[in-house]
């Protein structure tokens, strides 16, 4: 069969299916994309064809338009993550700039264990119109690209210069998206004249083709060892990752700890696997933890870490764990997490896992008054909660000083937590949001809470959106998105609207950076450039006033429906509308940036100066010594 090598792309991409526990799926659901010189003659033509052609071969991969690169790839990983990783979507990019715009989505998703299909182009194979335009020339060697950027952030990368190379190419990618221990950002590099050059390809090439996505059990000899320890422990800890919510084994987890009653903390990927309200749930655990969790966690003679990567907001930095014999279990796909803090390594899906455990664990319980103290703690922290939701909590780290005019972040978050079902989405990634929701969100479904902290990437929020609402279009989707994020990238509003997406934006705008301006401070650097205002005429700092900045009108060209919120009421007022209104809506409200912010329990490790001509600095970096000292390695 004769096709240029875009359209034998094309033609396999459609026929490729994903299948767990007898459910088959289209792996590649469809193509993101910005055409350019570099592709629109080779993948646009392509998919172009395919579209007309509307075959059974080569139909069903539709063209979505996006307007930044980035966004493409952080909206397939959306997608990716809603469907636990069974389907994602392929994203296209021009030469130079269009495909490097895409290296940070890429390196979210691998940071993330996302699939994602990139597909840059690049430059010509022959070379013989060098130095094209765009082209990066490197005098060192003539195959270097700005492509090759793409090679650390990927989990499988490969340039096609000639068009059978695509064969094993394509094969390779397919079985990298597919894995659940491998898969993360997948880049095929398609040079300009590649893409657009003819080639006798086998029909094999091109048949239905489905990959297997298996779930592995755990060795015999390996599960008896982490039976003992759990069996031997008096004050076990489970930490529910993502992988729990990527195995679909929520209700076995929540079966497994109700029976048990070993207490549940949660990173952000895990959270919702346990419902809030569970008679074992304690909440997030770590630098952005609960009280709750903390506690429990500083004492755990064992814990048992479910689907979970360990980073350092999820350890507090390697302090959390305080209890110096502390044992761990790590039940994962990977061995690189299962290795993890010198742990008795249970590799396994995460779901046949903990029905094993639960089996060899059966009739033992922990302590009846180490489960009362959990579930005392646990409701110890709802109530602290229930204060920030009012916005009546004093943090007394603050002189227990209560918030100006401008309602507490959490008084919102807390309204819509309310106001939002159980199955709605609440989407988020960077700045204060992501530590006050990992606290105070009370999550009953493992979908419908959506924050991405493992590359906590400003700008993700609103991609996401659109990805998360085509996963789940039977959802509320509600992104929440502050003004840095929202200035980093807030054009896929656009896409929202162009492609019919009801997705319900919520800018919290407090005039600068939040997170980073509270870190600051805590680090002796007073809020140094971390908000939007003037340069100050006389101190020459940008010390002045506020910004006008209109972020409402902003979203409002771009064509969303715009609400303003002011108070509280307010705010609960636009969010009944928004849920009402058939198309995407902005519901806009300020807050105050000093918050106060949710009680923290545990430390975060980001270096002081050592040395400072500021008495605040030098005061923070007492303070972080004195805290560096509770570190260990867990051997």
């Amino acid at each position: 069969m004769r096709l240029t090598t875009a359209q034998a792309l094309v033609r396999f991409l459609a026929n490729q299916y994903s299948e767990r526990d007898g459910v088959e799926q289209r792996l590649i659901t469809g193509v993101w994309g910005i055409f350019g010189h570099g592709n629109v003659a080779g993948l646009g033509q392509a998919l172009l064809q395919a579209a007309r052609t509307g075959n059974e071969h080569s139909g069903g991969l539709p063209y979505y338009l996006a307007r930044n690169e980035q966004a493409q790839v952080h909206t397939s990983a959306a997608f990716a993550k809603m469907r636990n990783r069974l389907q994602t979507f392929a994203c296209t990019a021009s030469t130079g700039p269009g495909s490097t715009n895409m290296i940070t989505g890429a390196a979210l998703a691998t940071t993330n264990r996302l699939p994602v299909l990139l597909l840059p182009s690049d430059m010509f194979a022959t070379r013989a119109p060098d130095p094209v335009l765009q082209q990066l020339e490197d005098a060192r060697a003539g195959d270097v690209s700005v492509n090759d950027a793409f090679r650390p952030v990927s989990k499988y990368f490969d340039r096609i210069t000639r068009p059978e190379q695509l064969i094993p190419a394509a094969l390779a990618a397919m079985r990298v998206l597919t894995d659940p221990v491998e898969t993360g950002a997948v880049t095929l590099c398609l040079p300009q004249d590649v893409q657009a050059e003819a080639f006798d390809w086998p029909e094999e090439f091109f048949r239905r083709r489905v990959w297997r996505v298996g779930r592995p059990v755990p060795e015999a000899p390996a599960l008896a060892r982490a039976v003992q320890l759990l069996r031997n422990a008096k004050r076990p800890l489970i930490v529910a990752g993502g992988g729990v919510v990527y195995s679909a084994a929520e209700n076995e987890l929540r079966a497994f700890a109700a029976d048990t009653g070993i207490p549940v903390a949660d990173t952000h990927a895990g959270k919702g696997a346990v419902p809030w309200d569970h008679s074992c749930a304690v909440g997030g655990l770590g630098a952005t933890g609960t009280s709750a969790a903390n506690a429990l966690a500083a004492e755990a003679d064992v814990v048992l870490g479910i689907g979970t990567r360990y980073s350092d907001f999820t350890t507090a930095s390697h302090t959390v764990f305080a209890n110096p014999d502390v044992k761990f279990v790590n039940l994962n796909v990977a061995r690189l997490d299962a290795a993890k803090h010198s742990a008795e390594m249970l590799l396994a899906d995460a779901r046949l896992g903990i029905q094993a455990l639960h089996d060899a664990l059966a009739g033992w319980r922990v302590d009846p008054a180490y489960s009362a103290q959990a579930r005392a703690l646990a409701a110890e922290w709802n109530r602290t909660a229930e204060a920030c939701f009012r916005g009546d909590f004093r943090d007394p780290r603050a002189g227990g000083a209560a918030h100006g005019p401008l309602p507490a972040q959490t008084e919102i978050l807390g309204a819509l937590n309310e106001l939002a079902g159980e199955r709605d989405v609440v989407i988020n990634a960077a700045g204060s949001m992501p530590g006050d929701l990992q606290m105070l969100w009370r999550a009953r479904d493992p979908k419908a809470y959506h924050v991405e902290y493992a590359y906590s990437c400003m700008g993700y929020e609103i991609a996401a959106g659109v990805g998360v609402k085509l996963a789940a279009p039977d959802r509320e989707v509600f992104v929440l998105v502050g003004d840095g994020s929202y200035l980093m990238m807030a054009q896929e509003i656009v896409t929202m609207v162009a492609e019919g997406l009801k997705v319900i934006i919520v800018i919290v705008d407090n005039h600068g950076f939040a997170s980073i301006g509270s870190l600051s401070e805590s680090l002796g650097s007073q809020r140094f450039g971390t908000q939007y205002r003037y340069r100050g005429d006389e101190s020459g700092q940008l010390d002045g006033g506020l910004l006008p900045v209109d972020l409402a009108a902003n979203a409002e060209s771009l064509g969303a429906t715009v609400l303003r919120a002011a108070t509280v009421e307010d705010f609960r007022a636009a969010i009944g509308q928004a849920k009402k209104n058939t198309t995407t809506t902005v519901v806009h409200v300020e807050t105050d940036m000093l918050g106060p912010n949710p009680p923290g329990s545990a430390w975060w490790d980001v270096p002081v100066s050592q040395v400072s001509d500021l008495d605040s600095t030098r005061k923070a970096y007492d303070d972080y010594a004195a805290a560096k000292r509770k570190q260990q390695h867990y051997l």
